[in-house]
């Protein structure tokens, strides 16, 4: 987790993530054909953060950063337990709470069942202090049904964790403090537009396409049939 005594700059995780996702191809871009998502947003570029389940190097190295992020900015012993949202969320709150030597629970998209842990797998105490894990966000609104949903289980929720945050959404700092969260992620899109670029992995007319995309999507979905507000 420490590199030479040291916890890893936010800089040095950004770049490593990024070139981890490249390297196993967990980013797309693609300008001729835009990626259309069930929202009905266009873009030209889509992440796979699922794809690093597959790796066990990357995936532990990706951990290890996540750790290193939460324990400097939010602290040694602020958590309870990690929950991951279903379903791409899971697989990385079990590594997270087993790096953090931490309780595991993840939450469900939907009530199963009755009572105030209907959303809620395994056992979560009243007022335990929770990290919410999942694999990324675009704009925040994904994670509020699952703080919510923890909230009512009597749980505590004032930090989430993502591998990827897109950081191109207006709305995404307000969503995250209406809901009274901090959000740590270990890398955005500009970070792999950096990477992307100094490392050749596109052609030009993509990167440029990609970067009109990061600076205005709203109008760059607009103008390639998708729609034109932030997708949940």
């Amino acid at each position: 987790m420490a590199v030479g005594g040291a916890f890893p700059s936010k800089e040095l995780i950004a770049e490593l993530t990024a070139k981890m996702l490249l390297e196993v191809e967990a980013v797309q871009f693609n300008s001729e054909k835009p990626f259309i998502f069930t929202s009905g947003w266009a873009s030209p570029v889509y992440i796979d953060c699922r794809r690093l389940i597959s790796y066990p190097r990357l995936r532990q190295t990706i951990i290890d950063f996540g750790a290193s992020i939460i324990l400097r900015d939010a602290g040694f012993e602020q958590f309870d337990t990690v929950a991951g949202g279903e379903t791409a969320g899971i697989p990385f709150a079990a590594w997270m709470a087993d790096r953090m030597m931490l309780p595991m629970q993840y939450v469900r998209k939907q009530p199963k069942g009755f009572g105030r842990d209907a959303q809620i797998e395994g056992h979560l105490k009243e007022g335990e202090r929770v990290l919410l894990v999942e694999d990324l966000t675009t704009d925040g609104r994904s994670k509020a049904n699952f703080c919510k949903a923890l909230r009512e289980a009597g749980a505590i929720v004032e930090h989430v964790f993502v591998v990827f945050h897109y950081d191109i959404f207006s709305e995404s700092k307000a969503v995250m403090d209406d809901m009274g969260v901090t959000l740590h992620a270990l890398a955005t899109w500009w970070d792999v537009l950096k990477v992307a670029q100094q490392g050749g992995h596109f052609e030009l007319k993509t990167m440029t396409e990609v970067e009109k995309f990061l600076n205005d999507p709203a109008k760059w979905s607009l103008e390639h049939g998708g729609v034109g507000s932030a997708p949940s």
